[in-house]
C-alpha cells in the first residue's frame, strides 16, 4: 500500500468511526417511485430526480426500443470526426425552440457542458460573478478560466451589485447562476439578476438542471418561472432529471456562441458524442414535457401538500416553490441517523453532510415526484414524524 493510499484508508475509517461515510445502495430495479432493492423490499424514493416520473414512462421506453434498433448502440466516436448523426442535430434543434434560443450544442453531460465553457469564452481582461452556492460544476469550470472571479452571498442582489461595481473596469462581466441551488430548493431571483446586469453591462449565465420541466406554465424552467426567457444570453442543463434521468447535457444560446464552443471546447472536442438512444429519447421527452401539463401540476401539488405538512410538523426547512424540500437536521450524525431510521421504516432518503453543504447546515434532501401517491406521501410524513420525535427533532 503507498502512502498515498495509507492516508485514505486513515481518512475512511476515522469517517466510518463517525458514522459519515457514505455509502453507496445497491438498488436491482426500480419502478418510478417505488424501488426494489437487493432484499427485495419495496421502498418509496424520496431521493430522485426523477420529477416528472419519466425515468420509466412507457411513451419514452417504446422510443428507446425503438431507436436501438434503428440507430445502434453508440457512434464510437467524438462529435467532429464522425460522432454526428442527423438525430444529434434533430435535438438541438429542438432543445433551441424548446428554450427560445438560437442554437445548441450537445455534452455528454451538464457537467461537461459548464466546465467547457468558461475558458473557452473568457479570457484574463474578463469577470466571472458567480452565487456562492453555484454547483460544483461551475466551480470547477471556473477555476480553469483565467477571467477575475468574483463571489457573491447566494442570491443577494445587494452583494451582486458590489462586485458589478468592483468588476466595473473589466472588459467582459458574466454573470452565473443555477436556476435552482439544488441543495437547498431556492429558485434563483433571475428578474432582478438581469435587471442588474443590464445596468452594468453584464451578460447571464444560468444552469437550469433543476428547473427544466419543472417550472413555469411550459416546463421552460427558471426562465420562464421568472419571465426572463429572452433576457437570459446562456442557458446550461441536463437530460438526467426531468426528462428521463439518462444522461446528456446541453449549452444554448446565440448562434455565434455555440458555434464558437463547437471549435474551442474541449468537453465537446474530445469527448465521445451522446448515444443516439439517448438523443432520440430525449426529443420524445421534451414532446411529453410540452403537452403534459398534468404532471406538472400534479407535481407542485404533491410538493405543496409534503412542505406543508412537513413544517406543520415543526421541522425546518429551506427553499420554496420546488419539489426540492430540504429539512434540515443541522448535526451531521443525526442527519445520518435519521436517514438510516427511515431507510429500515422503507423510506429512502440520503443525509447530505460537509463538504456537499455547509458545516452545521446537514440535512435530509426529499424530491418529490409526480409518480408519488397521497398514499406515499402519507407513509412518508407519518414516519418523519415518528422518529423526529424519537430523535428530537421536533
Amino acid at each position: 500500500m503507498s502512502e498515498i493510499e495509507a492516508f485514505l484508508n486513515v481518512k475512511i475509517k476515522n469517517l466510518n468511526k463517525k458514522g459519515l461515510f457514505k455509502e453507496e445502495k445497491i438498488i436491482l430495479s426500480r419502478q418510478s417511485n417505488i424501488i426494489r432493492t437487493t432484499h427485495n423490499s419495496k421502498i418509496v424514493n424520496l431521493c430522485s430526480n426523477n420529477y416528472l416520473g419519466l425515468a420509466n414512462n412507457k411513451e419514452i421506453n417504446d422510443e428507446a426500443i425503438i431507436s436501438i434498433k434503428k440507430y445502434g448502440f453508440g457512434m464510437a466516436s467524438v462529435r467532429f470526426i464522425c460522432g454526428t448523426h442527423i438525430i444529434h442535430k434533430k435535438l438541438e434543434a429542438t432543445i433551441s425552440k424548446f428554450l427560445h434560443k438560437e442554437d445548441t450544442i450537445l455534452y455528454s453531460s451538464c457537467f461537461d457542458a459548464n466546465t467547457g465553457f468558461f475558458e473557452t469564452i473568457l479570457n484574463e481582461d474578463d469577470a466571472i460573478l458567480s452565487d456562492e452556492l453555484n454547483h460544483a460544476s461551475i466551480i470547477d469550470g471556473i477555476r480553469l478560466c483565467k477571467a477575475k472571479r468574483f463571489k457573491f452571498l447566494n442570491n443577494d442582489m445587494n452583494s451582486l451589485e458590489s462586485m458589478l461595481v468592483k468588476a466595473k473596469n473589466c472588459k467582459n462581466k458574466l454573470i452565473v447562476t443555477d436556476g435552482v441551488f439544488s441543495m437547498d430548493g431556492i429558485i434563483a431571483n433571475l428578474n432582478e439578476i438581469c435587471f442588474l446586469s443590464k445596468k452594468y453591462g453584464a451578460m447571464v449565465m444560468v444552469d437550469d438542471s433543476h428547473g427544466l420541466g419543472v417550472l413555469g406554465k411550459n416546463g421552460i424552467g427558471s426562465i420562464e418561472y421568472n419571465k426572463v426567457i429572452d433576457k437570459v444570453d446562456i442557458l446550461t442543463g441536463t437530460l438526467g432529471k426531468a426528462l428521463g434521468g439518462a444522461s446528456g447535457g446541453y449549452t444554448s444560446g446565440s448562434k455565434e456562441m455555440i458555434t464558437w464552443l463547437r471549435q474551442r471546447s474541449r468537453p465537446y472536442l474530445f469527448s465521445n458524442t451522446l448515444a443516439p438512444i439517448i438523443a432520440a429519447t430525449s426529443i420524445k421527452a421534451f414532446q411529453i414535457v410540452k403537452k403534459r401539463n398534468d404532471l406538472r401540476n400534479k407535481l407542485h401539488f404533491n410538493s405543496n401538500y409534503f412542505r406543508k405538512k412537513i413544517i406543520d410538523l415543526g421541522f425546518k426547512i429551506s427553499g420554496n416553490g420546488h419539489p426540492i424540500i430540504p429539512i434540515i437536521i443541522k448535526d451531521a450524525i443525526l442527519a445520518k441517523k435519521m436517514a438510516q431510521e427511515l431507510n429500515s421504516k422503507g423510506i429512502l432518503v440520503v443525509s447530505f453532510s460537509f463538504p456537499v453543504v455547509p458545516k452545521n447546515e446537514s440535512r435530509i434532501r426529499v424530491q418529490i415526484s409526480s409518480k408519488h401517491s397521497k398514499k406515499n406521501l402519507d407513509f412518508a410524513i407519518n414516519n418523519f414524524e415518528k422518529i423526529g420525535k424519537k430523535l428530537k427533532i421536533i
